[in-house]
């Protein structure tokens, strides 16, 4: 009867169409994937790796106060949507959510997919519910994450390295040649399409290609942070498009759609500092006015400019810090004060305890040194961590001990060897930037200048401010491969060798 439907003429309650549709549900085929239309293996991205959204749910419905369910309402995971094919899932997504990364793990273990209710699982409801046959499993998953989430999951998790048995790292640079400058051209054109934005032409394309070298702070790579790019290509159209409006205004007249070069892109890139240097204008008005003491004329015994390197988030900035050192008699050695207060790093504290092995390999191969010395870092009231400073520090002691007073219009950066050779150090763009900047800020003489270790010579990625002065002859960069270079840049006094009578 049911089959037949209504006689004619039967009256019909209102409840019978639900009771039918919920009587011939039955009948009806619950399809959970449809891979028709594809032309290959599947290719499935999951951004909320869920438990449920991966390995599929059964949902219940409450009819008269009772909960029920049926076939009708299995509903598949990204894994049934993805077998056959590729699934791609984040890494630090799929280990945030509750049982996803041990669902996971089970389902390649036993090759086959089992929709299981999470809440009967884990025991938290006891509810009568269906259990659908495993699917037969055969996929290819790729996790995507940082190398510091690889190195933990290797380290920490035992059937990581089993299931997941091939490491790919992406480089956050590539090298610049010739086909890798076309490959950024035809990216940005790309951005240009996507957007609908007006063209760039070959002064604004070369722009952000030193720009990326810029980023990847090497004049022989390009960086791979394309999102960063693309945001530089849309920031660049907005500012000639608003040039463009001013333009429109001053002629009255319809405008062509503007053509973005490289003042564009400069504009953008300068826009982009502006708003993220708060803190580095605050500190240079300090140096200015004398609130932080830093010269950049004159000599001086014991006392020398360091460069450093304050790293906000994604914005990093140098400064100039004042090293002095004093020396008297005695039999203490070299004192760091940063050390002493808890201040200074565990980087910090080896390049000082280096300076100790470079006096003694140097001046003590025939008599023990005797010798009482504090260094310091001038008006540092935060940590300081890091190497770079330690040449720095070995010129300001050499200072103190031979009373030979130093340049003060010129600052260094570096690490020491025992030896005496000047290693390379990081952040070099940015120390000479923001030397420059106090020597600007402070009145530039011509003299001026940063000596870097000449290993970071091919890391020079400077801005047009600098390199403009250098070329003008207003600043200088000097390279230094041993103390003995820079002793004499800061003194005009050659070093001198060990004689045979010491």
């Amino acid at each position: 009867d049911k089959f037949r439907g209504e006689k004619p003429g039967e009256a019909a309650l209102s409840i019978l169409p639900l009771a039918h549709r919920d009587w011939a549900r039955r009948y009806e085929v619950n399809l959970l994937v449809d891979n028709s239309i594809l032309n290959g293996a599947p290719v499935v991205v999951e951004n909320h790796p869920s438990y449920g959204n991966l390995l599929g749910r059964i949902e219940h419905e409450v009819a008269m106060g009772a909960s029920r369910t049926d076939f009708s309402m299995i509903h598949p995971g990204a894994l049934h949507r993805a077998n056959g094919g590729y699934l791609v899932i984040p890494a630090r997504d799929l280990l945030v959510n509750p049982y996803a990364w041990e669902g996971l793990k089970r389902v390649l273990r036993e090759g086959e997919i089992r929709i299981v209710e999470l809440a009967n699982q884990v025991g938290l409801v006891n509810t009568i519910t269906l259990e659908p046959k495993p699917i037969p499993l055969r996929i290819k998953i790729v996790l995507i994450g940082t190398p510091l989430l690889y190195y933990m999951l290797q380290s920490l998790d035992e059937d990581f390295a089993k299931l997941f048995q091939v490491r790919a790292e992406f480089t956050t640079s590539m090298q610049r040649t010739p086909e890798t400058e076309q490959e950024y051209g035809l990216f940005v054109k790309s951005v240009v399409l996507e957007n609908k934005l007006p063209p760039f032409d070959n002064s604004a394309v070369a722009k952000i290609i030193e720009y990326s070298s810029r980023l990847a702070d090497d004049q022989h790579k390009l960086s791979t942070r394309f999102g960063k790019i693309a945001d530089l290509v849309r920031e660049a159209t907005f500012w000639a498009n608003r040039e463009a409006r001013k333009d429109q205004k001053k002629s009255r007249k319809s405008q062509p759609a503007p053509l973005v070069t490289a003042d564009a892109v400069n504009k953008a890139i300068d826009e982009s500092l502006y708003r993220s240097n708060l803190i580095e204008e605050r500190i240079q008005e300090m140096i200015a006015d004398g609130t932080l003491m830093i010269d950049v004329s004159g000599e001086k015994i014991g006392q020398i400019n360091a460069l450093t390197v304050i790293q906000l988030g994604d914005f990093g900035f140098g400064k100039p810090s004042r090293v002095t050192a004093s020396v008297y008699a005695g039999r203490n050695g070299i004192v760091d004060i940063e050390r002493q207060t808890n201040l200074g790093g565990p980087i910090h504290t080896k390049g000082v305890l280096i300076l100790n092995g470079f006096l003694g390999q140097r001046f003590g191969q025939q008599k023990a040194l005797s010798i009482s010395a504090n260094l310091t870092f001038e008006q540092s009231y935060e940590g300081i961590e890091g190497d770079s400073a330690s040449t720095a520090e070995l010129l300001s002691l050499l200072s103190a001990i031979g009373n030979i007073p130093l340049r003060q219009d010129r600052a260094i950066t570096g690490s020491i060897k025992q030896r005496g050779q000047i290693q390379a150090i990081g952040g070099v763009n940015e120390k000479i930037e923001g030397f420059f900047t106090t020597c600007k800020t402070m009145g530039l003489t011509g003299e001026q200048g940063v000596i870097i270790p000449h290993a970071n010579s091919q890391q020079l990625m400077l801005n047009d401010q600098v390199v403009e002065a250098v070329e003008q002859g207003n600043f200088h960069i000097w390279t230094a491969t041993t103390i003995d270079e820079a002793i004499l840049l800061f003194t005009g006094m050659d070093a001198g060798d060990l004689q045979d009578d010491g």
